[in-house]
């Protein structure tokens, strides 16, 4: 009886007010039931997060996309009983289910990025995601599924078929074509630097012509952000990893031993002849007694043979106190413990110039850490300029100004001395 009377009671109603009474029944019933439905699904995937630890770190993520795949449950409700309001327009009615559908393509439009985030957010994890990064393809799949998202909510709001607005599409391919240029080339680039490795988050890369020097920070579909020595970020559109050329130092990371490549520029008019009281006095340097007795062996049966054809000593040979260096130097850096013993270990003489004679330093080291590197090719060149006086070989090096005022001093004493009062 109270059921019937109840009906009875909304029937009397105006229709204004049944409808006003119905859209606040249908809205109190939503705003209930998805409260429960929201409280009740985020406890059991608070339960979820709880039992696999590993996802702790990405309960934002897994808490958005639960909320977004709620948010489906209030439009179904909406769309389902908007038809049971009495009095409602038909217009109102469609233009409602409508925008509920509309609505329910936006949550899972929005619930799928997220998702998309997560399983990014996951794979950076993993063992392999310097090597081979996702998120260049993520984005495409982003740019996809937003595409389709915008299709299917304005068909859905005109209540024309998906099909019907694609055919329409492709007669502005050529504009798209246009509009998605970079992306498209941006895909392709990031397509051939995974499957070509030929870029990894983490690699020093060096590329001059856009100021890049430095780490490779973040591999993105339109661009490639490096960290620069400086801390500055440099952004290289992704493409132009493959359409230019730039430097990638992975290779020494991964081999273990980093170049020493200097050269000391010796002054050629110290370049003389040892005498036997100075090679007798180099024999004190234990690194070079196996180089002068092989030398000293070699040279004897050679001069010999010159002595026996009746030539002039003059077309003897000697040793030079660069050779002799040259060999210490050689000898000096198979001997470092820091220097690779599996990689090139070279000294060598480069074309004189008028700078002088350079005497080349190639070899690695054993680390490839920066700090470490220096104070190794600074230990190895320190010592090698100490002992220079020890073969009477001088660098050369340029006059300056403290040199020109010595030398007019020496030449010209009174002018010299008047012209520095007068300065």
């Amino acid at each position: 009886m109270d059921i019937q009377a109840s009906g009875d009671f909304f029937a009397q109603l105006p229709g204004w007010a049944q409808t006003t009474l119905g859209i606040t029944i249908l809205a109190l019933a939503i705003v209930v039931a998805t409260t429960l439905i929201k409280k009740l699904t985020l406890k059991l995937v608070e339960r979820s997060i709880h039992t696999h630890a590993r996802f702790a770190n990405d309960r934002p993520l897994i808490f958005l996309i639960v909320r977004h795949l709620t948010n489906i449950f209030p439009a179904v409700l909406t769309s389902r009983g908007i038809v049971l309001v009495p009095n409602l327009p038909d217009d109102v009615v469609t233009v409602a289910r409508n925008c509920a559908t509309a609505f329910i393509v936006v949550t899972i439009v929005l619930a799928l990025n997220a998702a998309l985030t997560f399983a990014n957010s996951v794979y950076q994890r993993g063992p392999n995601a310097a090597m081979r990064p996702i998120k260049s393809y993520l984005q495409v799949i982003r740019i996809v599924l937003f595409a389709c998202g915008a299709i299917l909510v304005i068909a859905a709001l005109m209540e024309q078929s998906p099909l019907l607005l694609l055919s329409g599409i492709g007669a502005l391919a050529a504009v798209l074509m246009l509009v998605f240029k970079d992306t498209i080339l941006s895909l392709v680039a990031s397509v051939q630097l995974a499957s070509n490795d030929m870029l990894r988050v983490g690699d020093w890369i060096e590329m001059p012509q856009l100021n890049a020097d430095g780490d490779v920070i973040d591999i993105a579909l339109h661009t490639v952000k490096v960290q620069n020595w400086d801390m500055t970020v440099t952004s290289i559109p992704t493409y132009r990893l493959i359409s230019e050329s730039y430097k990638n130092w992975r290779g020494m990371s991964e081999s273990g031993g980093r170049r020493i490549k200097r050269s000391l520029h010796l002054d050629q008019h110290s370049v003389r002849f040892l005498t036997r009281d100075e090679i007798t006095a180099l024999g004190r340097f234990a690194l070079l007694k196996p180089y002068l007795s092989a030398k000293r062996e070699e040279l004897e049966r050679w001069n010999a043979a010159l002595s026996e054809r009746g030539l002039d000593t003059l077309n003897h040979r000697q040793l030079t106190n660069v050779g002799t260096l040259r060999a210490y130097v050689q000898a000096y850096i198979e001997w470092h413990p820091r220097i690779h013993r599996d990689m090139t270990r070279l000294v060598r003489q480069l074309q004189p110039t008028a700078d002088g004679l350079p005497l080349e330093i190639y070899c690695f080291t054993s680390t490839v850490e920066w700090n470490e590197y220096e104070a190794i090719q600074a230990d190895i060149v320190d010592h090698i300029l100490a002992v220079l006086p020890h073969f009477d070989l001088r660098l050369f090096q340029r006059l300056g100004g403290t040199d020109i005022r010595n030398l007019a001093l020496l030449l010209d004493p009174p002018r010299a001395l008047g012209a520095a009062r007068a300065s």
